[in-house]
């Protein structure tokens, strides 16, 4: 971990099972990491994260010059809520119902409510409403949602409606009315400074490719398509938020612009496979309790049939910070996010003052 001080003073992290580190362990559920081989190559061992190491909010941390990890909301005690809570849970989505049919899972509006109760002890513990407003406005919020909005719901149309109801176009429309509301909601409760990371190509992932691909598929395209539709409508929120909420300094981190290179000169060669032994009886894709892993783990880009491994993971931390690409993030990065001051903070993207 990088030592001094970290860049902001707190950092907050929403989102489903890229970012979840232990907030679903106790929870009735499939949807979770806390067995081995899940945390074979991360200090603690099996903690809940969804991978071998580390996950991107980990690496996000480090780079933020965190000394520690963010503690997840099910475990945080007493002044460390005030270096951020991670609020993240396996299977979530923007939707309630998404991931339901995998057990309990803590919706994003879920976790907006466990946010206003880490809210409520700051307020008590620093005796003004106020105060804590101020300090919240210098957080930087992570928010990673909508994969299980696709992969656990609307590509489920055996145990979801969403399909049957819906286009991919007004799904999307939808997706993406919701998920503005719950962000104006979180800007609401004091978040200034968000980044909201995008989904990736879902269509690419071997769990799809396992229920829809055939032998020689790639990427299963109509997946991609749908998801796509979702991510287009990313960019118009940030402008939106950026010139309408006064003081807002939302920023957009593309994952599909992060997956763009050429993986082999990381040494990612296996683009496909995952590198744990898959489980037949918990979820689909899930890791078998107790099972094996892969030894080339440097070589394999998927852990399971859904998450990284770690080295894509430390890869989008990276470029989320400084981003590689101009279409990573967008209209900047998190290390220009954690730069940039309240007092600077507004002359919107159409230099209109909005204070």
């Amino acid at each position: 971990m990088v030592k001094g001080e970290p860049q902001v003073p707190c950092l907050f992290i929403l989102g489903d099972s890229l970012f979840d580190n232990g907030n679903n362990n106790n929870l009735i559920t499939t949807a979770k990491a806390n067995y081995p081989p899940y945390g074979i190559d991360f200090p603690d061992g099996p903690t809940g994260r969804f991978t071998n190491g580390k996950n991107s909010a980990d690496f996000l941390a480090e780079l933020l010059g965190f000394d520690k990890f963010i503690e997840p909301f099910s475990t945080v005690k007493g002044v460390d809520i005030f270096r951020g809570v991670n609020y993240a849970s396996g299977a979530a989505g923007i939707r309630d119902e998404s991931g339901i049919h995998l057990g309990d899972r803590i919706s994003l509006n879920r976790q907006l409510r466990n946010h206003k109760v880490t809210i409520s002890h700051m307020s008590t513990l620093l005796g003004n409403k106020t105060l804590t407003m101020d300090y919240l406005s210098k957080c930087i919020y992570i928010v990673g949602m909508g994969n299980n909005d696709y992969i656990n719901n609307y590509l489920m149309p055996q145990f979801y409606p969403s399909s049957h109801l819906y286009k991919p176009e007004k799904y999307a429309t939808i997706l993406m009315q919701q998920y503005s509301k719950q962000l104006k909601t979180l800007y609401r409760y004091g978040a200034r400074k968000v980044a909201v990371f995008g989904v990736g190509s879902l269509g690419c992932i071997p769990a799809e490719l396992a229920s829809y691909g055939t032998k020689d598929t790639i990427c299963v395209d109509f997946i991609n398509s749908a998801v796509q539709k979702f991510a287009d409508k990313f960019k118009p929120m940030i402008d939106d938020f950026n010139n309408n909420l006064p003081n807002a300094n939302f920023i957009y981190i593309n994952l599909t612009s992060i997956a763009i290179g050429d993986p082999a000169q990381i040494g990612l060669t296996n683009l496909a496979e995952p590198c744990c032994e898959i489980s037949s009886v918990i979820a689909k894709g899930q890791c078998s309790n107790g099972g094996g892993a892969c030894s080339d783990r440097a070589s394999h880009y998927f852990w399971d049939g859904f998450h990284p491994t770690e080295i894509p993971n430390k890869v989008t931390a990276i470029r989320a910070y400084t981003a590689l690409l101009p279409t990573d993030a967008y209209p900047f990065d998190i290390s220009h996010l954690a730069a940039s001051t309240l007092a600077l903070n507004k002359l919107g993207q159409s230099g209109v003052e909005l204070m």
